[in-house]
């Protein structure tokens, strides 16, 4: 059984079994009927590959090993509390890719697959997974950048309880494509599936502090206040262009600002206000700074 996807405008094809579509409900509202993909998944529950370990990450009790067949074929292994979930082998381009579940940690193993290759495989087309906090408000998005435990779900719902008219747009992988962003069928700690897009109005780099102070992060500061926040594969050529041009792109044409703040209502007022204040000037000042950049090669020497 095939189904298709389509996330902020790009589709995608899943092959599996029934036992495991039903565990894909966050999937559901992008559904379409079909479309030409940008990669394929097979699932199915084969024999382990062979393959020789390259590096791993390890984060929050799961184990990410990525390597090489001996055909020179990428693989990742997912592993969660010492429990192999799975091991993902995809063609040289990404396109095409297979889940070979041991049947724990199923779901984890499924949505983690995708992630990967939607993010591989659409890093040179203007299009990242970022890992932040996204809202909506007045028509535009918003993003809260910062790492793990820095507070960019609790600043969110500080939006969503202190500013009228806030909605969560998702909460920990929303995906962003020529200055907008979108929903996914990713999210964090909070289930937020939401089929939704708003032109980008800010990008916040949060920090925690004993008091709330915002301020505007210009060229280079913008460039590397998202660059920790944007997921890829750097060591590849391919792809490492394709996000640092993205990348580029938002941090010559988004607003982009620090906030040190404390987890109160404050805190949001003062973001909130910030944009809203500040977003015409800091829109036209980023347009100049765009024009700059196209003539001078932007941030092309970083």
């Amino acid at each position: 059984m095939t189904n298709y996807y389509k996330v902020a405008e790009h589709v995608f094809s899943v092959t599996a079994a029934e036992s495991c579509f039903s565990l894909m409900g966050n999937y559901e509202v992008f559904a379409v009927a079909r479309g030409e993909t940008v990669f394929a998944l097979t699932i199915d529950g084969d024999t382990p590959p062979l393959y020789t370990e390259e590096w791993r990450q390890t984060e929050e009790g799961q184990d990410i090993i990525c390597g090489k067949t001996a055909e020179g074929k990428p693989v990742f292994a997912y592993r969660w509390w010492d429990e192999t979930a799975g091991w993902l082998v995809c063609s040289p381009d990404y396109r095409e890719g297979r889940l070979i579940l041991t049947g724990q940690h199923t779901k984890m193993a499924i949505d983690n697959a995708l992630m990967v290759l939607y993010a591989l495989v659409t890093a040179d087309r203007q299009t990242v997974l970022m890992h932040a906090a996204a809202v909506s408000h007045a028509g535009k998005g918003y993003l809260f950048l910062g790492p793990s435990g820095t507070g960019k779900s609790t600043h969110a719902r500080l939006w969503l309880q202190h500013i009228e008219g806030t909605a969560l747009v998702n909460d920990d992988n929303p995906i962003v494509r020529e200055g907008v962003v979108y929903g996914s069928p990713w999210s964090g700690k909070t289930p937020c599936y939401r089929n939704v897009s708003y032109p980008l109005g800010g990008i916040v780099e949060l920090s925690q502090a004993p008091y709330n102070r915002i301020r505007p992060l210009r060229g280079l500061q913008a460039y590397v206040a998202l660059m920790a926040s944007i997921s890829g594969k750097r060591w590849d050529a391919r792809i490492a262009d394709g996000l640092h041009q993205t990348q580029n792109a938002l941090a010559s044409t988004v607003p982009v600002w620090h906030l040190e703040c404390l987890p109160d209502a404050e805190a949001a007022q003062i973001c909130f206000e910030e944009c809203h204040t500040d977003l015409t000037d800091l829109t036209d000042n980023c347009r100049k700074r765009q024009e700059v950049s196209e003539k001078s090669g932007g941030l092309e020497n970083l």
